[in-house]
């Protein structure tokens, strides 16, 4: 090799550079450090995605009156959903109720006849 060509490639990257994992170098706290923000970080996402679902069902929830048994039945579902989420319905014969009434309601929902007819 002649000094041009030193001079040439020494202010010159190779194309490919050897893949280097930071996690091997770190000490065992600041690995665990690291896994805990991604985690957090996984998870602010998906309170996100969920937050943007839900705005998204309730905005078509909101839209107006139940023109079908069926969407009539996905409201009111709905609305039992939330308040199984609060520490009322807790209570066991609550939770027993909301499930029965839930299940009351998809079966309604799919039969093709007026539930009071």
């Amino acid at each position: 090799m002649s000094e041009n060509d030193n001079e040439k490639s020494a202010g010159k990257l190779p194309d490919e550079l050897p893949m280097v994992s930071l996690d091997e170098h770190r000490g065992m706290r600041a690995q665990k450090e690291t896994d805990a923000r991604r985690h957090q970080i996984g998870v602010q996402a998906d309170q996100e995605a969920l937050r943007l679902s839900q705005a998204a069902l309730e905005q078509n929830l909101f839209r107006g009156p139940s023109e079908t048994w069926s969407d009539a039945a996905e409201k009111a579902a709905y609305l039992l959903h939330l308040f199984a989420a609060t520490g009322e319905a807790q209570d066991p014969r609550y939770k027993r109720l909301i499930e029965e009434t839930i299940a009351d309601l998809r079966q309604m929902a799919r039969s093709p006849t007026n539930p009071g007819s």
